[in-house]
């Protein structure tokens, strides 16, 4: 959009050159209408202080528009930087977090470690113990029931020995008495059976 200042400058350069003649034998020399250029002129002046104070309040508002979107930018770059600070401390944080925990679940797998192959060493330390106590207990009891064995074997012996001699001194016997033997009914057997 034009401003006043522009269109009577534009009605200037019309008047000029529509109404306005050359002098005789000129090239370069108008005559012109001196009221009407005065009253272009006037109006020019007129208007010219407006139209500078109009364009200060724009410039000084567009000053104000560039110091506020300056403020603005700056304040933005402010808050970057910090929420960037902030990001770079946390992520230095996050990293300190992981190589603490990384620390300790290496510490912690290694006490772990540690325990279990003590725990294995103990076990099989008990274990060992267990297998040498039972075979000792064992060996005990076999030697005991072989002596045992051993020694009743021998007693059993000397006692079917002297129970065969039993056996054959009665037996002797009573073929020294030559006594017929009685035929025994089957009532009497089963009878003696039940008193047996």
């Amino acid at each position: 959009m034009s401003s006043r200042i522009e269109q009577i400058i534009e009605e200037i350069e019309e008047y000029i050159d529509r109404d306005c003649k050359f002098q005789p034998l000129s090239t370069t020399k108008i005559i012109v209408n001196k009221e009407h250029l005065d009253e272009l002129l006037r109006e020019l002046r007129m208007k010219t202080p407006d139209e500078i104070k109009r364009y200060q309040k724009i410039i000084s508002n567009r000053d104000a528009i560039l110091a506020d979107a300056q403020a603005k930018a700056d304040a933005m770059l402010d808050e970057a930087q910090v929420q960037t600070t902030e990001l770079i401390s946390e992520h230095e944080i996050m990293q300190q977090a992981y190589a603490q925990a990384n620390e300790i679940v290496t510490a912690a797998t290694a006490q772990a470690q540690e325990i279990l192959d003590n725990a294995t060493t103990d076990a099989n330390t008990i274990r060992v113990g267990a297998v040498q106590y039972t075979d000792d207990l064992l060996a005990n009891a076999e030697s005991i029931i072989g002596h045992t064995l051993e020694t009743y074997t021998t007693k059993y012996d000397g006692l079917v020995n002297s129970l065969k001699e039993c056996y054959d001194v009665v037996r002797h016997n009573r073929t020294e008495l030559d006594i017929p033997e009685m035929p025994v009914t089957d009532y009497e057997s089963d009878q003696d059976l039940e008193e047996m």
